[in-house]
C-alpha cells in the first residue's frame, strides 16, 4: 500500500521535529524530549531554565510565547488522570524559533505546586516579560528577577489566580459545569394556543 501525500508530509514533519528536538536536547544537556505532530519539545530542569534559553538563543533567536499548565490530579470536569500517582505540578513552556527556516522548539520545565518559582527570561528574551507577567497573574508563578511583575488584566484588589484548577468559578457554583442541557418540549402543532 502506498503512503498518501498527507501521511508522507506528516511523517517528514515528525522526522524534522525529532532531529530538532534531539539536537536542542544535546545542546541544553537534557535527555528528555518528544517530537509529535511536527512539534519538538525538550524538557529542562527548572534550575537550568535560563541557561538552556541562553544556549538555544544563538540558534533560535525568536521568542514566540511562554505559557503555563496546571497539572492537578483533582479533576472537577472530564476524565481523571491516567496515573493517579503523578505529582501535581505546574508546567511552564516557551516556544523558540528561527525566522528563516521555520525551525522551532518548545522548552518545558516543571514547578512544584507549593513553590512555583522560576528565574525570569527577560535578560535573554525581552519579549518574555509580558508572558511572565501573565503567568504570574493567572497561575501565581513567581519569576525571580523580573523587572516589573505587576498585573495585566485583573484589578489590584482581585484575589486569587483564575487559571489554577483550584480556583472556584462562580458560574460553576450556580450551575455545575458543563451544566445540564435544559430542553423544553416542542410546542404543539395541533393546538397552538395550548
Amino acid at each position: 500500500m502506498t503512503e498518501s501525500r498527507s501521511d508522507g508530509a506528516a511523517a517528514e514533519r515528525d522526522r524534522k521535529a525529532a532531529a530538532t528536538a534531539e539536537r536542542i536536547a544535546a545542546l541544553v544537556g537534557s535527555d528528555t524530549w518528544t517530537a509529535q505532530f511536527g512539534t519538538a519539545k525538550v524538557v529542562v530542569a527548572a534550575g537550568n531554565w535560563v541557561e538552556a534559553h541562553r544556549r538555544v538563543a544563538a540558534e533560535l533567536p525568536f521568542f514566540s510565547w511562554l505559557a503555563a499548565v496546571d497539572w492537578a490530579r483533582d479533576v472537577a470536569v472530564g476524565e481523571p488522570p491516567e496515573d493517579p500517582e503523578t505529582p501535581e505540578r505546574y508546567e511552564v513552556m516557551s516556544r523558540l524559533a528561527d525566522v528563516t527556516e521555520g525551525e522551532a522548539v518548545i522548552l518545558s520545565t516543571s514547578l512544584p505546586k507549593d513553590a512555583p518559582v522560576l528565574a525570569t527570561l527577560s535578560q535573554v528574551y525581552g519579549g518574555a516579560e509580558w508572558h511572565e507577567r501573565e503567568a504570574a497573574e493567572m497561575f501565581g508563578i513567581s519569576f525571580d528577577g523580573h523587572p516589573n511583575l505587576v498585573k495585566l488584566y485583573l484589578p489590584d484588589s482581585f484575589e486569587g489566580h483564575p487559571l489554577r484548577k483550584s480556583f472556584p468559578l462562580l458560574s460553576r457554583e450556580v450551575k455545575p459545569w458543563p451544566g445540564s442541557v435544559d430542553v423544553e418540549d416542542m410546542p404543539s402543532t395541533e393546538n397552538p394556543e395550548a
